[in-house]
């Protein structure tokens, strides 16, 4: 199981760090991709575990969500958030149950299942955009969030493989552990600093790096299980088989559903 994941990564990485280097375009293009794939098995779920949901909509009303929070990002001159995001997401919600009412077999499961997937996928990952496009180092904190992720996620594989005692939530994640979690915040920290020592040490201080490899770390993890609790009520282990080691995109991306947000907005009012 190991020797797939670290081929998969050899292929994986390279390509997301390419992806950050040349921002524009081929990176709008890149995070929308992974938008819409998550969608994808993010309606697989929740039809395999046969809860209802509009996957036409999913897809419609996501885009109107990348749409809104990137247009609704902050202009750096003034400092905070259009209200075009807002009014996409009115749109966005609107929309659902415009389609919900018009359907047949109406039903208000869905509409929440929907409005769920296109808040937590589009909305949530269309801040990795809004990351690159912060001047003067945007592309500089779109580096640290992957990095640190990847060594959160590798300090916790390794520590709680080798030394997980005590089970985080076992009816959630059965594997992970306290200890892994402890080992994967330690490493994660530690390639925050190192990413702001090699990237930009002049620009903000080594207290607010930690600060922010604490917030990637922690949350990181946490948006990992609340996707498992997902893929649990729905009776799967993985979100498809597209990634072999890594399940699907769903995820692998899972721990950027509440890091990305949450961290434009404190660079939006760290910086």
């Amino acid at each position: 199981m190991l020797l797939p994941r670290i081929l998969t990564a050899l292929v994986g990485v390279p390509l997301v760090l390419a992806a950050i280097y040349f921002g524009g375009i081929f990176y709008m293009a890149f995070v929308a991709a992974i938008i819409l794939l998550c969608l994808y098995e993010y309606g697989l779920i929740l039809l395999t575990a046969k809860k209802p949901v509009n996957r036409i909509s999913l897809i419609i009303f996501g885009i109107f969500m990348i749409i809104g929070a990137i247009a609704g990002r902050a202009d750096n001159q003034i400092g905070t958030p259009s209200n075009i995001a807002s009014f996409f997401m009115a749109l966005s919600l609107a929309g659902v149950f415009f389609v919900e009412i018009i359907t047949p077999s109406r039903s208000l499961e869905r509409a929440a299942n929907t409005l769920l997937g296109i808040i937590l996928i589009p909305w949530s990952l269309a801040h990795l955009i809004n990351i690159r496009l912060m001047e003067p180092y945007g592309e500089y904190f779109v580096y640290i969030l992957f990095i640190t992720v990847w060594a959160t996620d590798t300090g916790a594989y390794f520590t709680g493989r080798f030394l997980g005692k005590h089970k985080l939530n076992k009816e959630v994640s059965p594997k992970k552990t306290w200890e892994g979690a402890i080992g994967g915040t330690i490493l994660g920290v530690a390639a925050a600093l190192f990413c702001w020592d090699l990237f930009f040490p002049w620009y903000i201080t080594a207290a607010q790096a930690a600060l922010i490899g604490v917030i990637i770390s922690i949350l990181g993890q946490v948006s990992d299980l609340a996707q498992s609790v997902l893929k649990r009520s729905a009776g799967v282990k993985d979100s498809s088989n597209l990634l072999p080691g890594h399940g699907g995109f769903f995820d692998r991306f899972d721990a950027f559903l509440l890091t990305a947000p949450v961290l434009y907005y404190v660079l939006l009012y760290m910086l």
